[in-house]
């Protein structure tokens, strides 16, 4: 049984559907979200055939280890960055057989944002193996912890549905 938001667990059937059909595999690189988008298009069944594989990657050691974030971009930049999110995404096509894959990284708080970089800031990243990148930097605010998560899944499904359109 799913306890996701019914828009949630609709994108993601779809996009279950959709990447079945077109014989796409899925790939998840997640920092604030802590495996709730691999977890929403698990929660699907027939997703075994489209998912390859999620990285959780919450410490910097693990962004480092996992997906081959440089240890440059995160000291000059931090976790919390563009740059950081474009390496994530492009780490987990290269460390797995996925077509396209999405990556998050963020500040869901309560606490740990500044005032350049807020409770309720996420970068983004979807990139299809093909080609084509996408970059999101949301701002969602102060809007509570399980909110900022929720509302970074419902962003990063829509991006795999917009750079799925470039894989072939």
């Amino acid at each position: 049984m799913s306890n996701w938001p019914r828009d949630i667990e609709d994108k993601a059937k779809g996009l279950i559907s959709a990447f079945s059909e077109r014989d796409l595999n899925v790939a998840t690189a997640e920092s604030c979200t802590g495996g709730l988008i691999v977890g929403a298009l698990t929660e699907i069944p027939g997703s075994s055939s489209v998912v390859d594989r999620g990285f959780v990657t919450y410490s910097n050691e693990a962004k480092m280890q996992m997906l081959g974030v440089d240890s440059a971009t995160l000291a000059a930049y931090g976790a919390v960055s563009r740059q950081t999110a474009l390496e994530m995404v492009a780490g987990a096509l290269a460390h797995s057989r996925a077509d396209v894959a999405v990556a998050v990284t963020g500040i869901a708080g309560p606490g740990g944002g500044s005032i350049e970089k807020p409770v309720g800031l996420v970068h983004l990243a979807a990139s299809a193996r093909s080609g084509g990148v996408l970059h999101r930097e949301m701002r969602y605010g102060d809007i509570g912890r399980d909110a900022v998560r929720l509302e970074t899944v419902r962003t990063a499904l829509a991006m795999l549905e917009e750079v799925a359109g470039s894989a072939d």
